[in-house]
């Protein structure tokens, strides 16, 4: 079990830190859907930088333009 000590250190260390790649991620791929919810919201705006959220959005952005593509030239 942790202490309560150690936890919230590690949390205070969090919140000053960057965010992780699997974070912008994921939220780029939440606002893409329109499903981010208010918490995330706040920690991107407090801790991302924002050439990482362009970065991961023009690529989602192409991977979905992509996927579009293809299932259409599936279908018809």
């Amino acid at each position: 079990m942790k202490s309560t000590t150690s936890s919230s250190t590690t949390r205070k260390q969090q919140k000053d830190s960057d965010l992780t790649l699997t974070e912008v991620v994921g939220s780029v791929f939440a606002a893409g859907l329109g499903v981010q919810s208010r918490e995330n919201k706040v920690r991107d705006f407090s801790r991302g930088k924002p050439v990482h959220f362009i970065i991961a959005g023009l690529l989602f952005t192409g991977m979905f333009l992509l996927a579009l593509v293809a299932v259409v030239n599936v279908v018809v």
